[in-house]
């Protein structure tokens, strides 16, 4: 299985963990990296990432997301079709860089592309995506749930 986990995902380990929500999705995204490191589902990297990364102004945050990047088995390069197909994910009223991580996990067919953000779970269900849309916490329950 391959997913695409967007920047709020591999942030949130990092975040404020006093809030229930925050502290059960930072534990998802941990369990999912440690599928990654055990072989038993691939993570997948893009351009897209790395530039939003590389803008975080706190360093050693980044450095540690990063860290969680090297698990990527393959990364995306963008291209003229994801620009495109980012324009078209525009119309759902997605954001221009929302809708890049969308094309390049369509792209690099992912079975899920996992985020926190619900906002962007909403409009993106209703965009007729690829790939499969869900929040972390909750696409690792289905999992468990599904292997019993």
């Amino acid at each position: 299985m391959k997913l695409y986990l967007d920047a709020c995902c591999l942030n949130r380990p990092f975040d404020d963990q006093l809030q229930t929500r925050v502290r059960l999705e930072a534990e998802a995204v941990l369990s999912i990296l440690e599928m990654a490191e055990a072989g038993e589902l691939e993570i997948i990297g893009s351009d897209i990432i790395d530039d939003e990364l590389s803008q975080m102004p706190d360093n050693e945050r980044r450095e540690k997301v990063e860290l969680f990047l090297a698990l990527a088995s393959s990364q995306v390069a963008l291209t003229l079709a994801i620009e495109q197909r980012a324009i078209e994910l525009q119309k759902w009223n997605i954001a221009p860089l929302d809708a890049l991580h969308l094309a390049s996990a369509e792209s690099a067919r992912a079975d899920y592309f996992l985020t926190t953000v619900d906002d962007l779970l909403r409009r993106a269900k209703r965009a007729g995506l690829k790939v499969k849309i869900e929040n972390p916490a909750k696409w690792l329950i289905q999992q468990t749930t599904d292997e019993n």
